[in-house]
């Protein structure tokens, strides 16, 4: 197999390579048998507000092609943050994490035949490494164990299920702090 390299992308960069990066999305979800489906639409309207929120950073990593992508952004308490993040999970984890601002780790994904060569470790690693020392939360389904046990490997620990809102399933928290 070819080397694959990371790199970081400003928002600009980002959004002109939006298209790209929603191919990935459907190839990296819907390949995996009970994997949430990848809803390209979905991702596209999500992934546009994503982009311009304050503190957004990528990392892509590929050689020819795309094999794997990793973003988010600030989250602060202060203006109520992101709908990925309501206030009371904000104000909870300022308790946690004693800071009123975090980096919310909105996607991370790797092609399926990619998945065994560490490119979540090193995606998530260089994209925490940008995010300028805050606390970095992530928010995930609790039944994916493969995820659960990358973010312990990771030294992300684990801070109870949250319901975002009335219509949706629980969601694990995770937290990692500077240095961790």
């Amino acid at each position: 197999m070819a080397e694959v390299f990371l790199r970081g992308l400003s928002r600009w960069q980002a959004d002109t390579q939006r298209d790209a990066v929603a191919d990935l999305y459907v190839r990296a979800y819907d390949s995996v048998p009970g994997a949430k489906s990848g809803d390209r639409e979905e991702f596209l309207r999500r992934f546009a507000t994503q982009v311009q929120r304050p503190g957004f950073e990528m990392v892509i990593a590929g050689a020819v092609s795309l094999a794997g992508c990793a973003y988010g952004f600030r989250a602060e308490r202060a203006g109520g943050g992101p709908p990925e993040l309501p206030g009371t999970l904000l104000s909870g984890l300022e308790e946690v994490t004693g800071s009123g601002q975090v980096f919310l780790l909105a996607e991370l994904m790797v092609l399926p035949a990619q998945r065994r060569r560490h490119l979540a470790t090193r995606m998530q690693a260089h994209l925490l490494a940008r995010s300028a020392g805050s606390p970095a939360v992530a928010v995930t389904d609790p039944d994916n164990d493969p995820v659960r046990t990358a973010f312990e490997t990771w030294g992300w620990t684990a801070h109870g299920p949250f319901r975002p809102d009335d219509t949706a399933g629980p969601q694990d928290v995770w937290v990692r702090r500077p240095g961790d």
